[in-house]
């Protein structure tokens, strides 16, 4: 087996130590969007799909009502840890999206919830596209915070000071892998959805500490980051005082289909 730092990018480590963290505090996914990408990529029963990058197995579980047979892949064995717990009617397998360990020509469709800026994605989609039948498809999907809340903004600045470790999670980098004359693809298509999340301050604690270049700063640093996240809640207008917040989000989902 290849070395860690070599399947993934070393940001994705983070992960491994955060999976309790994600877990409780991400947020899951609108049943609008689970819904539109069953009918696009043609999901139900006695079709196959596999959830690439699983995690711990929320968007697995958010398919489920799709009613087509799912195997997880997931990198990370924390992530799988939790998953196996959460899902435990579902194979999770250990493999990336540029080494899917799975046949030619085994699934009809390929998801990836939360995931796919990590991928190298020339690479990825040539090995979704072999694991994929004639005609399968693969669906992204991103759950997207909304910046119009002025707390949420703030969060997102601590953040963006350790972004510097992840530079693929702060472009867009795989969509022109779509695009090429070699694609194993056609057209990217796109929605968008409404989305929101609600729970105490502390949710909102734990869904910063989540985030993979956070979870991948030394103790100190992270107890720091928590205590500016409770500051930030304590203090901004729009949440200051209130035992419940609703942070809205845009789901985004694209697709494709294979060549």
């Amino acid at each position: 087996m290849a070395a860690r730092s070599s399947r993934t990018h070393p940001a994705v480590r983070g992960f491994d130590r955060s999976a309790e963290t994600y877990e409780r505090a991400r947020p899951d996914y609108p049943a609008a969007a689970v819904r539109h990408l069953g009918r696009v990529l043609h999901l139900g029963p006695g079709r196959t799909v596999v959830d690439l990058g699983s995690g711990t197995g929320k968007f697995t579980r958010a398919i489920a009502p799709l009613g087509a047979t799912r195997i997880a892949v997931e990198p990370t064995h924390g992530m799988r840890r939790v998953f196996v717990r959460a899902v435990p009617d579902v194979p999770a397998l250990d493999g990336t999206a540029e080494a899917i360990p799975l046949p030619d020509a085994f699934a009809d469709a390929v998801v990836c919830a939360q995931a796919f800026h990590w991928f190298r994605p020339r690479r990825a989609l040539r090995e979704i596209a072999r694991v994929l039948r004639p005609g399968g498809g693969v669906g992204l999907v991103w759950n997207t915070r909304d910046e119009d809340v002025s707390w949420s903004r703030q969060l997102s600045r601590i953040v963006a000071r350790y972004r510097w470790m992840s530079p693929r999670a702060r472009t867009r980098r795989w969509r022109p892998a779509f695009a090429e004359p070699r694609s194993p693809f056609g057209p990217l298509h796109e929605a968008r959805f409404r989305h929101v999340q609600r729970g105490p301050p502390e949710l909102f604690v734990d869904r910063t500490l989540s985030v993979s270049v956070v979870a991948n700063l030394p103790p100190a640093q992270r107890r720091a980051v928590a205590a500016e996240v409770r500051a930030v809640l304590r203090n901004d207008p729009t949440s200051r005082g209130r035992t419940s917040l609703t942070l809205p989000y845009e789901t985004q989902v694209f697709w494709s289909y294979r060549r």
